[in-house]
């Protein structure tokens, strides 16, 4: 008699779920959480409730992003560092080409470190908001924000038609 193979079976993503909550921290409280509207948690827990099997698909996409924006978060932070070491703090060239040129990538590393600042905000804000479980839902109509948008665009805090409509009220207001 021949044996049969055995093969281990991979976890469920019930386990893994399980596992990744078991390792969050506890929710964090601030101002910003706060203002959370209750129909936003109500919606979510209704939706929770009538799709058990795609809530645990989504969780573990949650944890998943949630790995990424500490890893982003991280990177930035060092980044920042070394960008903050390097930066000279007096420029005295000779020649004003050197100078300007000097003035002007300095300046134009300061400006991407802006950006990246206003970034790493909105990242901290975004754990808080996966710690806290309001993360995925839409501030503005309480619903759902679709997986791909979150992957996409993990700091959105708008789902895909209400970003669209917000813009185009920016456009018309502009005048464009």
């Amino acid at each position: 008699m021949a044996k049969k193979a055995t093969t281990k079976k991979a976890p469920t993503a019930k386990k893994a779920v399980k596992e990744v909550k078991s390792k969050a921290a506890a929710p964090a409280k601030d101002a910003t959480t706060a203002k959370k509207s209750t129909t936003a948690t109500t919606k979510k827990k209704a939706a929770v409730k009538g799709k058990k099997g795609a809530a645990t698909e989504r969780e573990t996409i949650i944890q998943v992003i949630k790995q990424d924006l500490l890893s982003q978060r991280e990177s930035l932070l060092k980044d920042a560092e070394e960008t903050l070491s390097a930066l000279p703090s007096e420029l005295n060239f000779p020649d004003m080409g050197d100078q300007a040129t000097a003035e002007t990538d300095r300046n134009f590393m300061l400006r991407l470190r802006d950006r990246e600042r206003m970034l790493l905000k909105k990242i901290e804000e975004t754990i808080e908001r996966i710690e806290s479980e309001d993360f995925g839902i839409c501030e503005e109509c309480g619903n759902e924000i679709g997986t791909k948008r979150l992957e996409a665009r993990p700091v959105t805090t708008y789902c895909i038609e209400c970003k669209t409509r917000q813009e185009e009220e920016e456009r018309i207001a502009e005048g464009g």
